[in-house]
């Protein structure tokens, strides 16, 4: 299972990084389509944020769009590779004028770094995807205690659980979680789930994944479950009508 020990020692040990996880974003055309075209549009209301808290930011795929839109931006990562890489690229002097980016090596766990209530953004994806629940479990009370009241939270998780095993282990994914026990756990600590997409990953529904966005408890809020078979669908298009824009 992709526990702590497992993801330190990939990511930080095992796992070349030639080309910053750019890879991943290959089906989308590039990060910069994949930001545009995918993640943004889902974001957009919640951008720019004054303090965003990045999760697993590795070498920065994503950090590089999160730092312009805040005016204050932290990046915790389990490991020292992906902080030493961050530090190196993002606190590099003439990145952006100012110097408010900052990277902490973390336990896997905790966000013991970050101040109570002074996020209002915390930002994961395609990274908690390799997350079992346990670590889930340990991260969502603590993403509540460091978000603002009206914070915001947009976290990139498993939902293999529901494939109970029939479909093996594709792209690492947990096979402890699912949509409903992570919107459980974060109902358990006091918050509230916004919305939860489930998602298709390469594989054409076949939903093994989920975007799961949620905050501190709003008496206020019905959650919204989305069903999205066709998200690489999304990815295709994306690829082959956006992607050139951004070359």
């Amino acid at each position: 299972m992709p526990d702590i020990a497992w993801n330190s020692h990939y990511w930080g040990d095992h796992y070349h990084w030639k080309v910053g996880g750019e890879e991943w974003s290959d089906p989308w055309g590039g990060s910069e389509a994949q930001w545009f075209g995918s993640l943004y549009p889902r974001l957009h209301r919640f951008l720019p944020a004054r303090s965003i808290l990045e999760i697993a930011p590795g070498f920065g795929r994503w950090t590089k769009f999160l730092i312009p839109n805040s005016s204050r931006y932290v990046g915790v990562d389990l490991s020292q590779k992906c902080v030493d890489a961050c530090r190196r690229i993002f606190c590099r002097r003439g990145f952006l004028s100012g110097s408010h980016p900052r990277f902490i090596k973390n336990d896997g766990l905790s966000l013991s770094g970050v101040k109570n209530n002074s996020c209002d953004l915390v930002f994961s994806f395609d990274s908690l995807v390799h997350a079992d629940l346990e670590i889930l479990q340990a991260y969502i009370p603590e993403i509540l205690r460091v978000l603002s009241p009206r914070g915001i939270a947009f976290i990139h998780h498993s939902n293999l659980l529901v494939f109970g095993g029939s479909i093996g282990q594709p792209h690492a994914r947990s096979p402890t979680v699912s949509a409903d026990n992570v919107a459980s756990a974060i109902h358990g600590c006091g918050g509230s789930v916004l919305i939860q997409e489930i998602i298709s990953w390469e594989s054409e529904h076949i939903m093994h994944d989920c975007l799961t966005l949620f905050g501190q408890r709003r008496a206020d809020i019905k959650p919204v479950r989305i069903e999205n078979p066709r998200f690489m669908e999304e990815a295709s298009i994306i690829r082959d009508f956006q992607a050139p824009w951004s070359k």
